[in-house]
């Protein structure tokens, strides 16, 4: 499954991907808000990216991962994602992240905007969700910029360093406006 925009190409990850992968997750800036933390090595980082690549073989899939590449150069400059509920609620929930060099282009932004797209039009999903570290002041713009209505705030609930940081949480429903 390929998604593109008219910079972006969002491709499925694969086992080839490994290292790729692993070299943004080492990347500090991507870990400021990642409750994950930084894995160990190329093992670790499979154990996160292998039940995306298996489920790719599902009829019904749980999750997408995508590599985000920049058409101009071809080159990956980061990750993106969703995990999906059950049939009854038709519920997606995104997540992406950019290479440091390359925030400050709006690329997040068309990213998400191609996830909700997808989410809505091809997957038929009646709500695309999305959590954010309450400090991640760029990645609440980018949602709010893409029409999500910040829906609540989960208290104490992000394990980041060592630490327990408080979520925002926001959601487009299928019906609410988009200009995109």
């Amino acid at each position: 499954m390929e998604l593109n925009s008219p910079r972006l190409s969002l491709q499925e990850v694969s086992m080839d991907d490994l290292s790729l992968v692993h070299a943004l997750h080492l990347i500090p800036e991507l870990d400021e808000y990642n409750t994950l933390g930084i894995p160990s090595d190329e093992e670790e980082t499979r154990t996160v990216i292998q039940p995306a690549v298996d489920d790719q073989q599902q009829e019904t899939r749980s999750q997408f991962c995508w590599k985000i590449e920049l058409k101009e150069l071809g080159q990956c400059i980061g990750l993106a994602g969703m995990f999906l509920s059950n049939d009854r609620f038709r519920l997606g929930e995104i997540y992406y992240k950019i290479h440091p060099e390359f925030w400050g282009n709006g690329y997040a932004t068309e990213v998400a905007q191609l996830l909700v797209s997808f989410g809505f039009e091809d997957l038929k999903l009646h709500k695309v969700e999305a959590g954010v570290a309450t400090e991640n002041v760029r990645s609440v713009r980018v949602l709010e910029k893409i029409g999500m209505v910040r829906e609540g705030l989960r208290r104490k609930i992000l394990p980041i360093r060592g630490e327990w940081k408080d979520n925002f949480h926001y959601a487009i429903v299928e019906d609410d406006p988009r200009n995109y």
